[in-house]
Order: structure tokens, then sequence, then C-alpha cells
């Protein structure tokens, strides 16, 4: 397996967990204050949710289109 592929594969396994904590943590009570308040999600919620989402869209283009032997 090729760096890039293995790079790939670490950046999806770790935008899956950035996900999982995300969505986990807009089901808390504080979180569910906050949105009802300001009609969104805090600050370090976005950053988890978008992260994970970067993270692993960036790990799966490199294991599709990542360099091959």
């Amino acid at each position: 397996m090729g760096t890039q592929r293995l790079l790939g594969l670490v950046l999806l396994v770790a935008g899956a967990v950035l996900l999982y904590f995300g969505l986990q943590s807009t089901e808390s009570v504080s979180e569910k204050l906050v949105e009802g308040f300001t009609g969104r999600y805090s600050d370090g919620t976005m950053a988890y949710l978008v992260g994970g989402a970067i993270a692993g869209a960036l790990g799966l283009a490199l294991l599709l289109f990542g360099k091959r032997r």
C-alpha cells in the first residue's frame, strides 16, 4: 500500500471519528440549549462536524484516486 493510500485511510478513519463525536455532541443537553437560543450549534460542535466531513472527503479521494503502483 502506497503512502498516499495509507494517508487516505488514516484521514477517512479520523473523519469518521470526528463526525461521530460531532453528532454525539449535537444531542447533549447544553448543545440543545445553545441551539434553542441561537438557532445554531456551538463553534466546537461545528468544528467537529466540518472537520470530520473534510477529513473524510479527503481520505476517500486519496483512497480512490491516490497513486497506484
